[in-house]
């Protein structure tokens, strides 16, 4: 007799199982007054990134649903919230950002209505360009990245970028830019080392809120 087939949200929660496993516990692994260091990574503003050295939470993921982004996703670590007014593709926007930082990496969501659909084509060029500038490097070839429910812009894309932190460390970027309406994206995954089965994880756990 065969076995019946496992429920769709068991199989989901299995995968996300897999990153749960346990590292070393940390003595005094309390969080720290200044432990996050600045990064400018995103757009040119500044990008919440843990110390890559020493002991650092393991993943755990958890639903996000940031206020404004009209998305729900997993996050492997509880995200930090912070806005600020900047310019993109010639207007100044609000910039909402949500990161954190686990198992020396850090994963980032970051959004802004640019209030007319004619501007998020420039916008989403201008994400994924100043990401590579601020890690001092060239924009590497992106694919095209389609996300459930996402706008089909021609500039919804994915690209791997290899790059520097201002202090010299060596880091890895991957990153995804999309927009639904007038909002735009940039998905972001940064460290040392990047685990590709979370990295995934993380991206395939996007939906739009109904």
């Amino acid at each position: 007799m065969s076995r019946p087939a496992l429920p769709a949200k068991r199989i989901a929660s299995a995968r996300r199982a897999r990153f749960f496993a346990s590292r070393p516990a940390c003595a005094a692994a309390k969080p720290r007054a200044g432990s996050l260091a600045r990064l400018a990574a995103v757009i040119g503003a500044a990008v919440l990134l843990g110390a890559l050295a020493g002991c650092t939470p393991a993943l755990d993921w958890r639903d996000a649903r940031p206020s404004g982004s009209a998305l729900q996703l997993l996050f492997p670590c509880k995200p930090s919230a912070q806005q600020r007014e900047l310019q993109l593709a010639g207007q100044s926007v609000k910039l909402s950002l949500h990161a954190c930082t686990a198992a020396g990496q850090t994963w980032g969501l970051a959004y802004a209505d640019m209030g007319e659909v004619s501007k998020v084509a420039g916008a989403l060029d201008e994400l994924l360009h100043s990401a590579a500038a601020n890690l001092g490097a060239a924009t590497a070839p992106g694919t095209r990245q389609l996300i459930p429910g996402a706008s089909p812009e021609a500039l919804s894309q994915r690209a791997q970028i290899d790059g520097r932190l201002p202090d010299g460390t060596s880091v890895r970027m991957q990153c995804i830019v999309f927009a639904r309406g007038t909002l735009v994206y940039q998905l972001s995954a940064l460290g040392q080392t990047l685990d590709q089965d979370a990295v995934q994880t993380f991206i395939e756990s996007i939906r739009f809120a109904p």
